[in-house]
């Protein structure tokens, strides 16, 4: 009898746990895809080089993606910011939770 009360709250704690574990590893992935994207535009002075270096490094969803490139002169640092909406996915809980906002930096020495 209380197992029946109990196993449908633990079962949805068990999914928030899988979505609070889905938008941290898309954080991660934010952040690698900032560090490439900024790579590529440290030797590359168009902003779709950087696009493209930051959807290559992980398996983020193009439509949710927005990249941003402030560059400096010769020498001076070149920065990406970049903004991923990370869908809540998890099954029951998922469509619940509105999309999450995640932001990722990045600065290199231009090269050119």
């Amino acid at each position: 009898m209380e197992l029946a009360l109990v196993l449908p709250l633990l079962v949805v704690l068990a999914l928030v746990l899988l979505q609070v574990g889905l938008v941290v590893r898309d954080q991660v992935l934010v952040v690698h895809a900032a560090r490439e994207a900024a790579r590529a535009a440290a030797v590359d002075p168009s902003a779709a080089a950087a696009r493209r270096a930051a959807l290559a490094g992980g398996p983020l969803d193009p439509h949710r993606l927005e990249v941003r490139v402030t560059a400096g002169g010769r020498g001076r640092p070149v920065g990406v910011s970049l903004v991923y909406r990370s869908p809540t996915m998890a099954p029951l809980v998922g469509p619940l939770l509105p999309d999450v906002r995640l932001t990722g930096q990045a600065s290199m020495r231009r090269e050119y």
